[in-house]
């Protein structure tokens, strides 16, 4: 059943989303690709749900990078905002735009689906090289402008790919310091969060955290500390990328084999995910 939101519950929302990013909890995004696993973990209480672009790219058939149509994605973000009543952040990679008015078109008609929050990329999709820190400012700057526009405090979540993208930063200190420079500046040009995507090393995640004094959110990766570890050091936000997406297939695939063999049959019959469950979750009204 479709739960339309209007333009004061998107506020709502939207400034709830926030909230969740300062109340001395860890956020915990297992980010999802379609309405059911929105439907899914509302229903488990979680306050909040995040999308992965690889995860929305692979199971609808493209790859990772900006392959899917962004008019396909823009369908999909309403339909998994329409069907929740909790917090939607979008994963939008680099934004879809090859200028800053493109950027800010995609901008507004990412708010009109009904997310309240968005993890922006500085690489360039072309070249796979990290944008310049000037240019990704300016990008930033302009998401807040139009976000301002709207009336709607989108979230944005400023995504840094130094540790997979720096390749001239040779050591794992010449990284953090580039990191470092690059989160103070988001924070400055009007993001809310800071995201050094793959960084890994407690006491990297540890500076960070100390000197931003900001939001920061983590990847769930081999090398990451244990989640009350985070919590402790003040992590805000912990994602898991395609993590969940993998899961699931891992799961699919495990079973197609056993079929292949002849074998799986329990698994099926005793699957304590039951149609009724998920009618459940798909016919709730709130």
């Amino acid at each position: 059943m479709k739960k339309t939101s209007s333009h004061l519950q998107q506020r709502e929302k939207a400034n709830r989303f926030h909230e969740l990013h300062h109340e001395k909890k860890l956020l915990i995004l297992p980010n999802i690709w379609d309405a059911l696993g929105a439907l899914l973990l509302e229903d488990l209480s979680f306050p909040a749900v995040a999308t992965a672009s690889a995860s929305i790219a692979y199971s609808n058939g493209y790859d990772d990078g900006e392959h899917i149509p962004f008019e396909f994605l823009l369908r999909l973000l309403t339909h998994i905002a329409d069907m929740v009543l909790i917090p939607v952040s979008a994963d939008i990679e680099s934004g879809f735009a090859d200028n800053d008015q493109e950027l800010r078109e995609n901008i507004k008609r990412l708010i009109e689906t009904g997310i309240v929050g968005i993890n922006i990329e500085d690489s360039d999709k072309k070249t796979n090289q990290l944008l310049p820190l000037e240019i990704q400012c300016e990008r930033i700057q302009s998401i807040r402008e139009v976000a301002n526009e709207t009336g709607i405090s989108l979230f944005i979540n400023a995504r840094s790919d130094v540790y997979v993208r720096g390749k001239d930063l040779a050591t794992p200190e010449a990284k953090l310091q580039e990191s470092l420079k690059r989160g103070l500046a988001y924070k400055a040009a009007g993001a809310d969060c800071f995201y050094p995507i793959t960084m890994n090393r407690e006491e990297d995640i540890r500076t960070t955290v100390a000197n931003l004094n900001m939001p920061v959110n983590v990847l769930v990766m081999e090398g990451i500390p244990k989640l009350q570890v985070l919590r402790e050091i003040g992590v805000a936000r912990v994602s898991l990328g395609p993590g969940f997406l993998k899961i699931a297939i891992r799961s699919m695939k495990n079973l197609a084999i056993k079929l292949q063999n002849l074998e799986g049959i329990e698994e099926i019959i005793h699957n304590d995910i039951t149609s009724p469950y998920l009618k459940t979750l798909v016919n709730k009204t709130h």
